[in-house]
């Protein structure tokens, strides 16, 4: 039986307010929104300069400098503007929209009469506009800002920028398509396919979601444009300011431009830039009802999560071009796993999620958000991760060129500096993933299980809620129905892997069994006003395992508890965490200790401990059978995404096994 696309989603709203989130979503309204504002004015001593907002006020005549930064610094503020205008549909703030404003009057200004948009072309390169997509970003750019432009709509009502950017998706409309006379091409970073949907969604203009299509049903058709493009410029590459080799079809692998999207089988290429692609064409599969679209997801979402997949929830395993490797090809100490590609699965998890509601979904979707996301900005919201690694030792950092790209310590900011204001505007805009709704099939969908208060809009009627969460220290989740329609609807909850399976239902405060579909626990009933709903998955520390094909981690495990994965710091278990074993017939204690940074809860093990004492310094090898016996010791492991927010020193997420 053909599979139905779920196109009637509905509406929503919900407003977090939650003990452990609400830390992370103040944080970024009171000091990452405005930390990355002085940043994006050069504003932070000893940071890398960032030039963006410089280079739209050359752009709109303000100012005469050369253009600063890379290609694409016009999306440093387009993601920052995004970020503040979902933070201003939560927190209502005239200040920041004032300052919001003027920068929105600095983009319009900066804007061609044809509608043309991009500083880098503008200042540096007049006349030389889609003439390079496979180097200049271009579209990607003008994808951010379109994102931004529907984002500050939403909040505000105010339509400057929307219109800017309908502007400009005009005048892309004009160059690119099928048609005679307009470039079949595409951008070699994706993202304004995705954007073109949000654009489609903010104003019903038919135009912006067929040219979404085009983008996509064009990338990797023959001829190859990104091939044929390069034969035109004969090789000029503005990276190296000169001829480079023009690409083979193969080697367009990292644009995943190197076949059609509907025929690529495994996650290659540029991590970002595959997860962005992802979840267009999961929009686009669910607005068109496109299944062999929808087969092409399932099938890199597979690919993707059970073969090149991070415990962290990170994706991208080697800083050779930020890239995807190879299937269980995971290395720990000289992983990738950018931040942005980690947020670009979650975009995917989410499209994923409102085409069909599959728990494997939702639980990578929470992994990538616990671990890898908020895990790469520093507690004080001012240091950053680009790069998130499962094992550091801080002398191969500074002393290995191999590794150099693996920080011990977090950021002020980066020239390249796409990662932090992608962390402040998925975490704005974090009330969005806790629930999708099926409005014609009358079913809130529960995901994420974070303290909110939120009303939906099904074919039945209207329904409001409250929910109250202790995750992620305990897994009892309470909701609250507060208005409901007076008929029938279904409330469905996801049953969490770290649960395995295993999880308790009490409405009323009486036990209710449930039907489990998809690993979701549904429930369809006349729910009542005053209602209340108690939903507890096992919660406990636990030693996980990976596939034997991982051989970075052979004879290794990892602890996680619940949705959290756990490390060792150095900083509580000594140099070198090499020489530790964990004691696996031993018990995992969990105790909150309420001094490590804001609280959290922190696990204690039996460990060993190498003996070092007897090696003498000039002897790096001896016999086997000289080894000493080794040392007992308790082990203390921490949330991972509270690493490297005290002291500098080693981190690891597998520790090596005994017993």
């Amino acid at each position: 039986m053909a599979k139905q696309l779920n196109r009637q989603l509905g509406s929503s709203q919900v407003h977090i307010e939650d003990a452990f989130w609400n830390r992370f979503t103040e944080l970024v309204r009171e000091t990452v929104i405005p930390y990355q504002w002085e940043a994006l004015n050069d504003r932070i001593a000893d940071a890398e300069p960032s030039y963006a907002i410089r280079n739209f006020r050359v752009a709109a005549g303000l100012e005469e400098h050369p253009y600063g930064g890379m290609v694409f610094q016009d999306s440093d503020v387009a993601k920052w503007l995004e970020a503040v205008g979902y933070s201003l549909a939560n927190h209502p703030d005239a200040e920041l929209e004032r300052t919001a404003d003027e920068v929105i009057d600095l983009i319009a200004m900066a804007q061609h009469e044809n509608g043309y948009l991009n500083t880098y072309f503008t200042i540096k390169d007049p006349g030389k506009q889609w003439t390079n997509l496979y180097e200049a970003h271009e579209l990607y750019c003008a994808g951010h800002m379109m994102e931004a432009a529907v984002a500050y709509y939403d909040a505000t009502g105010k339509r400057k920028l929307l219109d800017v950017m309908c502007r400009f998706a005009d005048n892309i409309d004009e160059v690119f398509g099928a048609e005679e006379g307009k470039l079949r091409g595409y951008d070699g970073h994706q993202e304004i396919e995705l954007a073109l949907v949000k654009l489609y969604r903010a104003t019903g203009e038919e135009r912006y979601l067929k040219l979404a299509q085009f983008f996509i049903d064009e990338r990797g058709a023959e001829p190859n444009f990104l091939v044929e493009e390069g034969k035109q410029r004969d090789g000029y590459s503005l990276w190296a300011g000169g001829k480079r080799p023009i690409p083979t079809v193969p080697q367009l692998a990292y644009n995943q431009a190197h076949k059609p999207v509907r025929e690529q089988e495994a996650a290659v290429g540029h991590s970002v830039r595959a997860v962005y692609m992802y979840t267009a064409m999961a929009d686009l599969a669910r607005l068109t009802g496109d299944k062999q679209l929808l087969e092409a997801c399932e099938r890199l979402w597979n690919n993707m999560t059970r073969k090149q997949m991070y415990i962290t929830g990170g994706i991208g395993s080697t800083h050779h071009g930020e890239a995807f490797s190879f299937d269980y090809d995971l290395p720990n100490d000289t992983v990738y796993a950018e931040t942005c590609a980690s947020i670009g699965l979650i975009f995917f998890a989410q499209r994923m999620l409102k085409l069909e509601a599959k728990s494997e979904y939702a639980d990578v979707l929470e992994r990538a958000l616990y671990n890898n996301v908020v895990g790469s900005m520093s507690q004080d919201g001012k240091h950053y991760f680009y790069v998130n690694p499962l094992e550091v030792w801080p002398q191969a950092s500074e002393k290995n060129p191999g590794r150099h790209h693996v920080k011990a310590e977090r950021q002020k900011w980066f020239g390249c500096s796409c990662c932090p204001p992608n962390v402040a505007r998925l975490l704005s805009s974090l009330n969005d993933y806790i629930y999708t709704i099926s409005a014609a099939n009358n079913t809130i969908y529960t995901h994420l299980f974070i303290g909110s208060e939120a009303r939906f809009e099904l074919a039945a009627g209207s329904v409001a809620l409250n929910q109250q969460s202790q995750l992620p220290w305990k897994g009892y989740t309470r909701f609250e129905f507060t208005d409901v329609p007076g008929t029938r609807f279904t409330f469905a909850l996801r049953i969490p892997s770290w649960s395995r399976g295993t999880a308790v239902l009490k409405i009323n405060g009486q036990a209710e069994e449930f039907k489990a579909e998809n690993g979701y626990a549904v429930v369809n009933r006349n729910w009542q006003r005053g209602d209340v709903a108690e939903w507890e998955p096992a919660l406990e520390a636990q030693l996980t395992a990976a596939h034997p094909q991982i051989r970075a981690n052979a004879g290794k495990v990892a602890i996680e508890r619940g949705p959290l994965v756990y490390c060792l710091e150095e900083t509580d278990n000594g140099s070198p965490l090499a020489a530790v074993s964990l004691v696996t017939t031993g018990e995992l204690h969990s105790r909150f200790d309420d001094q490590l940074l804001g609280g959290a809860v922190v696990i204690e093990a039996e460990g060993q401990l190498d003996e070092q004492d007897s090696w003498q310094e000039d002897t790096p090898y001896r016999p086997y059978e000289q080894r000493s016996a080794s040392k007992h010791i308790q082990l203390k492991v921490v949330p991972y995404y509270l690493w490297g927010n005290r002291e500098k020193g080693e981190m690891t997420v597998w520790i090596r096994a005994l017993g």
